[in-house]
């Protein structure tokens, strides 16, 4: 929500004060003047008074089309909401045994998933008496990290948290990659 939106605007007759500062239809600023007169003014020209600066002394209002500026408000709404991009957490779960061939398999889907600008929480699982040797899954994900240095930083350090170890690695930063979604391009 824009700020506009989050406090309520005042428009016409709403504006209850005596006097405002009037900023014109073409932007220039009027003066300081009484509410009614600013209001005058605004009919004549066929358009709204609209309080644009409630916490002035005295409160700033302009000459314009309310529905129209309330239009292009939710259309900038909308386009915000549109460009902004949501970062997923995608989980990569493995034993502290895991053999060779199986962790680069690991890893390949992990580059696929920082490719995607997703973060990926990598979690080593101890079953057993493993939980003995929480060094092997620190050294484990000390490897991980040093095969993905080329496309990842480690955005959080390994923790143990009862039978489990997690860290998190995010992309690189460089150029932004394109929203994800089907969105057609020209």
């Amino acid at each position: 929500m824009t700020a506009i939106q989050k406090q309520r605007v005042r428009v016409n007759e709403q504006i209850r004060v005596p006097e405002v500062r009037l900023i014109g239809p073409d932007g220039q600023q009027v003066g300081v003047m009484p509410v009614k007169e600013a209001l005058a003014r605004a009919v004549e020209a066929h358009l709204d008074l609209v309080e644009v600066a409630p916490q002035a002394s005295p409160p700033v209002c302009r000459i314009m089309d309310y529905g129209k500026f309330k239009y292009q408000q939710s259309k900038k709404l909308q386009e915000a909401r549109r460009r902004q991009t949501v970062i997923q957490v995608k989980e990569v779960k493995v034993r502290p045994k895991i053999e060779e061939h199986d962790m680069a398999f690991k890893l390949r889907n992990i580059r696929r998933f920082l490719a995607d600008n997703d973060k990926t929480k990598i979690t080593v699982i101890f079953r057993g008496r493993e939980i003995a040797h929480t060094d092997r899954g620190f050294r484990l994900l000390q490897k991980m990290a040093e095969a993905l240095a080329d496309v990842a930083t480690v955005e959080q350090d390994p923790k143990l948290e009862g039978r489990s170890l997690s860290m998190i690695v995010a992309p690189k930063a460089g150029p932004p990659s394109p929203p994800k979604g089907g969105g057609a391009t020209s």
